[in-house]
């Protein structure tokens, strides 16, 4: 489990791309990196990090399902993800 402070973070960051996607988006396009450069670090969408929605880990994370490999193991095991089974052959 990571901590929730690391979770909280990663949310807030979300919230700051969110907040200057449009306003970002105009300075690109008018070359202004001047300006550009004095929105706050965070707000970039490079600094997101994916992490599973429920345990905060940040590598081993499944695109698709929003969680890490060892959450979608487990759940698939106990048939919480519909459509998805153990293969076996």
């Amino acid at each position: 489990m990571a901590k929730e402070c690391m979770k909280a973070r990663e949310v807030k960051r979300a919230k700051l791309v969110a907040k200057y996607a449009e306003k970002r988006k105009a300075l690109k396009e008018a070359g202004d990196y001047v300006a550009l450069a004095k929105l706050p670090k965070n707000s970039s969408p490079v600094r997101l990090h994916n992490r599973c929605s429920l345990t905060g880990r940040p590598k081993g994370y499944i695109r698709q399902f929003g969680i890490s490999r060892i959450t979608f193991r487990e759940m698939a095991s106990q048939g919480l993800i519909p459509g998805v089974k153990k293969a076996s052959w």
